[in-house]
C-alpha cells in the first residue's frame, strides 16, 4: 500500500484540505478525482472569493506520494515504465519517491512551455538539440491545475484536448520531434461571469461543481475565524487539523486500493444510463464519468458494490455540464427531477408506473399556443400602429424561437486586435505562424530557427569555429504569433409596426439570439440598436453581458413607424464612442429592417445619405430584408445596402439558422 504525503513544514504549509469550510460537494469532487484519475478531472465554477484555488491546492497535501523512476524527467512508473519515454530505456535506474505534484497552466503561457521545446541555451552555446520538457510533462502522473480556465487561449485549449484524448503530448517543431507520456488529472476554475468554456474542453472535464459562498452568518462567521486565525499562525492552525489531515490520506490510499474491487452490477449500469437519458445528455462520455464516478464514491464509502447512494452522488457531480443545452440555462441538478429520474430506472416489478398527470401532460397543459391565439397574435401586429412622438412603442412583444447553434461569425485579421475566441488577429500569444526582424531593442520572444538561420551564414566571417554560434543582436528574428479576438457586434434592430407582421420579428429573434449564444462563449461585445416611433434607442450599449442583451431583446416590443436614418445615425453614435474606449476591437454592423423610412419628410433619402456615410467610415455591415416576399415589393433595403455598401440578404432565404450562415459569410 501507497504511504501517504507527509505533513508539510512550516516553510511551505499551506492551508488545510480539511479545514475549509462550506464546501462539500468541492471537496468530494476533488477527492473522487484523486481516487479515480480516470473519471477526467473537475471543472469548479463559482463567483470570486469563494475558496476554489484554495481548496485546489491544498488538495496535494493529502495525496500520497508518487512512485517514479530515478532519473526520469518524465516520472515514469517503476512498475509500468513507458517505453515511448524520451529517457527511456529505463535500465537499472532505480526507483525513488517524490510527493504529489500541482502544475499550474498560466492562462497567458506559450504553446513552447506547455508542450516543451528545444533547450535554447545548449542549441546556442553547444550546438546541440535536446528537448526541454514543458508543463505537461511536469504534469504527468499528477494534477494540472488552470485558474480561470475559460481565459484560456484557444491554441492551448487545443493542446489540452490533444493531450486529454491521446494521454500524450506529441511536440514537432524547432528541430524536435518527441511523443511523451502526459496523463493528468485536469482541474480548472472559473468565474462564469467572464464567459463560457468551448465545448469540447467542457467535456473533457469529468466532474463540475458549482459554488458559492454561503448565506448563513453562522457558516461566514466560521469562515472568516479560520482564515484570520491561519494568517496569524499558519504553522499552528495547520497543526491542529494533523490528525484530519492524516485520516482523509489514508482513507483516499484505502479507496485506491479498494477501487479495482469494485463491482458495477448490471442493475447499476442500467440506472445510469437512463437517468442520463432522461437529463438528454450528448454522446455517452455522461454515461462513462458516471460510472466511473459512482465507482470511485463507492471505494470512498468503503463498499466494493456500488448502490442507488453512489450513483446518485455521481449523477450531481457528472451530468450538470452536459445536461445545458445553451449558456443561459440554469447550471446544476434539479433535484426532483433526478430523484424522478432515479425511481423511474427501478420500477416495481408487480405493476407498471402510474402515468403523471401533471399540467403539462394534459391537452391544455403543455404551453403550446392554439390556433386562435396564433391568428389573434398575428392580426394583432397592424403595421398602421403608432407609437406617441419621441416614445418608446408599446405595440406587441413577440420571444424568440428555440435558439441553434450558431456558426463562426469573424471579421478579417488586421492588426492586433482584442483577445478573445472569434476573429484571427495578431497577438502577444498564439500559434507561432512565422518570424519578423527585431526593430531595436523591441522585446519579444526570439524565434528560435529563425534567429540561427540568420546567423549561421556569417559563422566563418565571425571567426566561430566548432560547436555553437555567435549571435549578433541584428541576427534576432522574433515570432509572428496568431490568435484570435473579440468583436464588437452591433444589432440594429427596426422594432417598427410592420416588423410584427406574420412572425417575422421572432426569426429574426431567434437568430440573433442564436448569434449571442456564440458571442457569449467567445466573449465578445454586443450592442442593440433599436429605432420605431419617431427615435432610436441604444437597448443596450456595447457590453460583455450577453445575458443581459437576451432579456432586452426578448421584451422588445413591436410597433410605430420607423425612423430608419435615425437608427443608423444612433448606431454610428454607439461605433463612434466603442472606438474611442476600446480602438482595437473591430465591429460588425448587422442592419435587420424592411427599409421602409415613415418618420418624417424625405425619411428615405435621409436614410440612404446616413448609410452612404456610414460606408465612408469603412464598417463591415450586412443588410437583412425583411419585407414581405408577397405582394408588391419595393425593394428600398437593397437600395439602402447598395449606399452602406453592404451584404443585401432577403429574409426568406436568411430566415432563423441561413442569417447565421450569411452573416457569418459576409463578415470574413
Amino acid at each position: 500500500m501507497r504511504s501517504a504525503q507527509p505533513t508539510p513544514t512550516a516553510a511551505s504549509v499551506g492551508f488545510p484540505f480539511t479545514a475549509v469550510v462550506g464546501m462539500d460537494d468541492l471537496q468530494l469532487a476533488l477527492v473522487l478525482a484523486a481516487v479515480s484519475p480516470a473519471i477526467g478531472g473537475v471543472l469548479i465554477r463559482g463567483e470570486k472569493g469563494t475558496a476554489k484555488s484554495t481548496a485546489v491546492r491544498a488538495l496535494t497535501e493529502v495525496l500520497p506520494a508518487v512512485e517514479v523512476v530515478q532519473g526520469c524527467r518524465f516520472s515514469c512508473d517503476p512498475g509500468r515504465p513507458d517505453p515511448g519515454c524520451p529517457d527511456a530505456p529505463h535500465v537499472d535506474s532505480g526507483t525513488t519517491s517524490r510527493p504529489a505534484r500541482l502544475v499550474e497552466l498560466p492562462v497567458g503561457a506559450t504553446e513552447d512551455r506547455v508542450l516543451g521545446s528545444l533547450h535554447l541555451e545548449r542549441a546556442l552555446s553547444e550546438g546541440v538539440t535536446v528537448y526541454e520538457p514543458g508543463l505537461l510533462a511536469a504534469a504527468h502522473r499528477g494534477l494540472l491545475y488552470v485558474d480561470e480556465v475559460n481565459l484560456l487561449h484557444d491554441h492551448l485549449v487545443d493542446v489540452l484536448l490533444d493531450a486529454a484524448a491521446m494521454g500524450r503530448a506529441t511536440v514537432e517543431r524547432d528541430g524536435v520531434s518527441v511523443t511523451h507520456p502526459a496523463r493528468f488529472v485536469l482541474v480548472g476554475t472559473m468565474n462564469p461571469e467572464e464567459g463560457e468554456l468551448r465545448p469540447q474542453l467542457l467535456d473533457r472535464f469529468g466532474l463540475t461543481v458549482d459554488v458559492m459562498a454561503s448565506r448563513d452568518p453562522a457558516v461566514r462567521v466560521e469562515v472568516m475565524r479560520a482564515r484570520l486565525a491561519y494568517e496569524a499562525d499558519s504553522l499552528g492552525f495547520a497543526g491542529r487539523y494533523d490528525a484530519a489531515q492524516r485520516e482523509l490520506a489514508e482513507r483516499i490510499v484505502k479507496a485506491q486500493s479498494l477501487l479495482p474491487d469494485v463491482i458495477l452490477t448490471d442493475g447499476a449500469l442500467r440506472q445510469i444510463a437512463e437517468i442520463c437519458a432522461s437529463f438528454d445528455v450528448d454522446g455517452m462520455r455522461a454515461d462513462l464519468v458516471t460510472a466511473r464516478t459512482a465507482m470511485a464514491h463507492a471505494a470512498w464509502s468503503g463498499r466494493t458494490v456500488v448502490e442507488v447512494e453512489d450513483v446518485r452522488a455521481a449523477a450531481k457531480l457528472a451530468l450538470p455540464h452536459r445536461k445545458r443545452r445553451n449558456p443561459f440555462d440554469p447550471p446544476g441538478l434539479d433535484d426532483e427531477q433526478l430523484e424522478q429520474a432515479i425511481n423511474d430506472s427501478t420500477p416495481p416489478e408487480d405493476e407498471p408506473d402510474p402515468e403523471p398527470n401533471g399540467p403539462d401532460n394534459g391537452p391544455d397543459g403543455g404551453g403550446e399556443e392554439s390556433p386562435a391565439e396564433s391568428s389573434a397574435d398575428e392580426a394583432s401586429a397592424d403595421e398602421g400602429a403608432q407609437a406617441q412622438p419621441g416614445q418608446a412603442p408599446s405595440g406587441q412583444v413577440e420571444g424568440a424561437g428555440e435558439p441553434f447553434k450558431a456558426r463562426l461569425l469573424s471579421v478579417q485579421a488586421a492588426g492586433r486586435g482584442v483577445s478573445g475566441r472569434r476573429s484571427r488577429a495578431l497577438t502577444e500569444v498564439g500559434r507561432v505562424v512565422g518570424d519578423r526582424a527585431r526593430v531595436g531593442r523591441e522585446p519579444g520572444r526570439p524565434h528560435l530557427l529563425g534567429t540561427i538561420r540568420t546567423a549561421a551564414p556569417h559563422q566563418h566571417a565571425r571567426g566561430r569555429s566548432g560547436p555553437g554560434l555567435a549571435v549578433r543582436p541584428t541576427d534576432v528574428r522574433l515570432a509572428v504569433r496568431e490568435g484570435r479576438e473579440g468583436n464588437l457586434v452591433l444589432f440594429c434592430v427596426d422594432a417598427s409596426g410592420s416588423m410584427g407582421t406574420k412572425k417575422r420579428m421572432t426569426e429574426v429573434k431567434t437568430a440573433i439570439v442564436s448569434l449571442l449564444m456564440d458571442a457569449y462563449q467567445r466573449r465578445d461585445t454586443v450592442g442593440l440598436v433599436t429605432f420605431a416611433g419617431s427615435a432610436a434607442t441604444v437597448a443596450l450599449p456595447p457590453t460583455g453581458s450577453v445575458e443581459t442583451a437576451v432579456r432586452r431583446l426578448e421584451s422588445l416590443p413591436t410597433g410605430g413607424r420607423t425612423p430608419l436614418a435615425e437608427g443608423l445615425l444612433q448606431a454610428a453614435e454607439v461605433l463612434r464612442i466603442a472606438a474611442i474606449r476600446d480602438p482595437r476591437r473591430r465591429p460588425l454592423l448587422v442592419l435587420v429592417t424592411d427599409g421602409r423610412a415613415t418618420a418624417g419628410a424625405d425619411a428615405f433619402e435621409k436614410a440612404r445619405r446616413a448609410a452612404g456615410w456610414l460606408a465612408d467610415k469603412g464598417i463591415a455591415a450586412v443588410v437583412v430584408d425583411c419585407e414581405p416576399r408577397r405582394g408588391v415589393r419595393l425593394g428600398l433595403a437593397g437600395e439602402l445596402a447598395t449606399d452602406l455598401r453592404a451584404e443585401y440578404l432577403d429574409l426568406g432565404e436568411v430566415a432563423a439558422g441561413n442569417l447565421v450562415r450569411t452573416v457569418t459569410e459576409r463578415a470574413a
